[in-house]
C-alpha cells in the first residue's frame, strides 16, 4: 500500500486517534506480563479458550489435532504486540494481525521472530484492509470496539472481512455501575493495571446494544458469555450468565 493509499484509508476509518495515541505508548510493554498489559495476560487464557471453542465448532476442528487451524485465514484486528496472532499461528492457521497503532507492529514482529513464528502483522485498518479485498474465514475483533469513533462502521467493515460463512469474535466491555468501579477505578486507579484514561466509560457497549450493532452491520450473533475475574484464584473463567462486565460474543457472516 502506498504511504498517500494509507493516508486516505487513515483519514476515512473509524480510527479515533487519540485511543491510538494511548496504545502507542505502551507498545514496548505488550510482552511484559507485569506491565501495563497485565490485565491482558492475565484474561488471555480465557480468551484463547473461547477462540479456540468457537472457531473448533464452526469449521468442525479437532483442537487435539496437531495443527487444527491449517487451511484457515484469521485476522487478528488491533493486534497489539500479537498476544493472539501467536496462539492462532501456533494452531496452524495463516495469521494477519492488523492494527492501526504503527508503534505495536515492530513490536509484534520481533517477538514473532524470536518465537519462530510466520504472522503477515500490517499496520492498517479494518476499513483499508476491506476496501482492498481482504477476506478471512475468522476475523478476531477482541477489546477494539469500545475505542473506535463508530462502531456500527467498523463492525460492518469487519463483516466485510469475512468469507460467507466466516465467524467474528468480538469482546468488548459492559457500560454500567459495577464496570465503571471494576474496568475504570479499579483497573486504571487502584490496581494501576493500566495507565489512567485508557478506557471511557461512556464508549462502553451493552451486551444488548452490540447484539444490535452486529445485527445491523449484516452478520449473524450466535453466541456471548461473559469473562469474569475472581479475586480470590486471581483468574478468569467463562459464565453464560455473568455478562456484568467483560463479555465475548460469536456471530456468523451468513453463506
Amino acid at each position: 500500500m502506498t504511504k498517500s493509499k494509507m493516508s486516505l484509508h487513515m483519514n476515512t476509518s473509524t480510527v479515533d486517534p487519540s485511543e491510538i495515541a494511548k496504545f502507542e505508548a505502551m507498545a514496548a510493554e505488550w510482552w511484559d506480563l507485569n506491565g501495563k498489559f497485565k490485565p491482558l495476560h492475565m484474561l488471555n487464557p480465557c480468551r484463547l479458550d473461547y477462540i479456540t471453542s468457537q472457531i473448533s465448532a464452526e469449521f468442525d476442528r479437532d483442537l487435539d489435532a496437531p495443527v487444527p487451524f491449517k487451511g484457515l485465514r484469521i485476522l487478528d484486528i488491533g493486534c497489539g504486540g500479537g498476544l493472539l496472532s501467536e496462539p492462532m499461528a501456533r494452531l496452524g492457521a495463516d495469521v494477519v494481525g492488523a492494527d492501526a497503532a504503527g508503534g505495536n507492529i515492530p513490536v509484534a514482529q520481533v517477538h514473532a521472530a524470536q518465537s519462530g513464528l510466520e504472522i503477515d502483522y500490517r499496520h492498517t485498518t479494518a476499513e483499508a484492509m476491506a476496501e482492498d479485498g481482504e477476506q478471512f474465514d475468522v476475523v478476531l475483533n477482541m477489546e477494539v470496539v469500545e475505542h473506535v469513533s463508530d462502531p456500527l462502521a467498523y463492525l460492518t467493515a469487519c463483516k466485510t472481512l469475512l468469507k460467507p460463512g466466516g465467524l467474528m469474535v468480538c469482546s468488548t466491555i459492559n457500560r454500567n455501575p459495577k464496570s465503571f468501579m471494576m474496568a475504570i477505578v479499579g483497573a486504571e486507579h487502584i490496581m494501576r493495571w493500566l495507565p489512567k484514561g485508557t478506557h471511557e466509560w461512556n464508549k462502553f457497549i451493552t451486551p444488548d446494544e452490540l447484539f444490535e450493532l452486529i445485527s445491523n452491520a449484516g452478520l449473524n450473533p450466535v453466541d456471548r458469555k461473559g469473562f469474569v475475574f475472581n479475586p480470590i484464584t486471581w483468574s478468569w473463567s467463562l459464565s453464560d450468565r455473568d455478562l456484568s462486565v467483560n463479555y465475548v460474543t460469536a456471530s456468523v457472516k451468513p453463506a
